[in-house]
């Protein structure tokens, strides 16, 4: 395979980012470029290469990269102001049309990160039960709060329900207020809820853990025990949400939980999440209407901003359009069955996993249980071989670019 072109340029950035950046990157990201700008599926390096974004940016640029509508949208909201810390019409008719689209929503909270998302849907279910410990599901992800950040990739063999930190610097007290069980496990899962109901303020999932589907009736039964015990089911959506469907994966599975976290697709590529969910529990957010010791303070400098609102009605309006949806998943389906057949063709084993909307390719046949097996990724396989995951493509055309 080729080595693609790197300029001069491209490779002093990348050392000027070694100096001040941490691992010279935005986040625990290892690559070495420098993307420029994009436009629809399309980036385009610093050294002048061209790739196929198969990421969508890490999912917010679902109608594609400097997308016009959303761009017109932007720029008109620009020569009206950026941030004004309170209330502004476009984060109205957002949260608006958030609550007509997103089943369990009556009401909504905007937040700028998905940690921020998680921790407050987290806090939320404890200021309704007044309950502490929180159940999640071993290798989900639920941002970088200190909460969320459990059992995402286990080091060892654990009993559940017991949760190992992902990171350093978690305090080792919180480990306890976290309960790890098995996704698309319902009987383990069941067992958990069934012990510890009198202590469980919430249960947190992603309905499309990951790369792994939910097995038929795990999602149903873990709402049906949820509601036994009067224990709130929070949906992260971050991911999910108005991709899978208009509504979610929520919509897309038949399953309404009690709260949910958006982000991603409702913002167009900017700085914007929410908090969506039943109004009784919303209520812990209006000090006007819940006692001082129930009431929840939320606040953030550029939650709710204006133009990242005007970014995500612009992004709604197009994905709310008759036949976006059956456009996504019959274009991820072609791709999915392409890369199975060319895997089943080949000598290399390969499996194909996830929905049209969202999936990967892992190095291996068997079936997952877990997500995370980062080794068997082909981005991964290719990295520790030395070899950099880019398709060689005819001359003047875009390379494919996977980042895993």
């Amino acid at each position: 395979m080729e080595n693609r072109t790197q300029t001069g340029r491209e490779k002093d950035i990348l050392q000027r980012a070694a100096k001040v950046l941490p691992q010279g990157s935005l986040g625990n990201l290892n690559y070495d470029l420098i993307i420029n700008r994009g436009k629809g599926s399309h980036v385009w390096d610093e050294s002048g290469n061209e790739y196929i974004d198969y990421l969508l940016g890490s999912g917010p640029m679902i109608v594609g990269h400097a997308n016009s509508s959303v761009m017109e949208a932007v720029l008109n909201q620009l020569n009206s102001g950026t941030t004004f810390f309170v209330t502004n019409e476009k984060s109205v008719e957002l949260a608006k049309e958030i609550v007509k689209a997103v089943p369990c929503a009556d009401k909504v909270r905007f937040c700028s990160t998905g940690t921020e998302a998680t921790l407050y849907a987290m806090r939320a279910a404890r200021a309704f039960t007044k309950k502490d410990k929180i159940l999640k599901f071993e290798g989900g992800y639920h941002g970088m709060n200190d909460y969320a950040l459990m059992s995402m990739a286990p080091s060892k063999l654990l009993d559940y329900p017991q949760a190992e930190p992902d990171t350093a610097g978690i305090p080792k007290s919180l480990q306890s207020e976290m309960l790890i069980a098995p996704f698309n496990d319902l009987e383990t899962t069941s067992a958990i809820i069934d012990r510890y109901s009198d202590e469980l303020a919430g249960v947190i999932v992603e309905p499309f853990q990951r790369l792994l589907a939910p097995k038929q009736g795990f999602l149903e039964g873990l709402r049906e025990i949820t509601s036994h015990y009067e224990i709130p089911l929070i949906f992260d959506e971050v991911v999910t949400g108005f991709r899978f469907s208009y509504g979610g994966a929520q919509d897309y599975y038949g399953v309404v939980p009690d709260i949910c976290t958006l982000g991603k697709a409702i913002a167009g590529g900017f700085p914007l999440t929410a908090v969506a969910g039943r109004d009784e529990i919303m209520t812990h957010f209006d000090s006007d209407k819940v006692e001082k010791e129930e009431f929840m303070p939320q606040i953030g400098t550029l939650n709710g901003n204006p133009v990242a609102c005007a970014a995500g009605l612009a992004t709604l309006d197009i994905l709310k359009q008759d036949g976006v949806y059956d456009g996504i998943f019959d274009t991820g389906r072609k791709v999915m069955e392409g890369l199975q057949n060319i895997l089943n063709n080949s000598e290399i084993p390969g499996k194909v996993v996830g929905e049209p909307v969202l999936f990967d390719v892992f190095h291996h046949r068997r079936s997952l249980r877990l997500p995370e097996h980062p080794k068997c990724r082909f981005s991964k396989v290719f990295q520790i071989q030395s070899v950099t995951f880019r398709t060689r493509c005819p001359e003047g055309k875009p390379q494919i670019l996977f980042f895993n």
